[in-house]
């Protein structure tokens, strides 16, 4: 079994979740199994082993479940992207749009340094909005992007969206364009 494939089979669809007509994917059995997590992490670091990493971004919240591994494998620090009012000291704010409205992704003025080379991990590339936000506030402390790492990608405009960032963009797993939300 390919690698996707079974990541892909370890995501569980719930119908009609959080509202009606939504397929959830639930990624929790990934994480529960041994073997698909494995392959994750391992799948998420290949393409970026030797670009030279100084930090890795996981992106608040399901980013947090895979970014610590890819750090640890890649050697280099991790960094948090967090919802409005997480962070306790000094940080910076960016706006970001989301499918019903807005939010705010925050990160430590201090998390990244001029010139440091940063991979930002998150579960799901959609419209690409959370991660564009996450990018900004890399480029706002100096930092260099050098590549974009997703469990899985639907096809609502990110790829394209993030285009002009010249990242390295990896993505596990590509579901067609159909209405569904994230989760665990």
């Amino acid at each position: 079994m390919r690698t996707s494939e079974l990541l892909r089979s370890k995501i569980r669809e719930v119908d009609d979740f959080p509202t009606a007509g939504i397929k959830f994917k639930d990624i929790m059995p990934l994480l529960e199994d041994p073997r698909a997590f494995r392959n994750t992490i391992e799948s998420l670091v290949l393409p970026f082993r030797t670009r030279k990493i100084s930090k890795v971004v996981g992106i608040d919240a399901r980013g947090f479940l895979l970014a610590p591994a890819v750090a640890y494998l890649l050697g280099a620090g991790l960094v948090a992207a967090r919802k409005k009012g997480k962070l306790p000291s000094k940080k910076i704010i960016q706006k970001h749009k989301l499918e019903y409205g807005e939010s705010l992704l925050e990160m430590h003025v201090d998390s990244i340094k001029k010139g440091e080379r940063v991979l930002i991990i998150d579960d799901v590339l959609a419209t690409g909005g959370t991660v564009e936000a996450a990018i900004k506030l890399v480029q706002k402390l100096g930092g260099k992007i050098a590549g974009l790492g997703f469990l899985i990608e639907i096809p609502l405009g990110g790829r394209k969206k993030l285009k002009k960032y010249k990242a390295k963009i990896n993505s596990l797993i590509i579901y067609d364009k159909v209405p569904l939300r994230r989760g665990f």
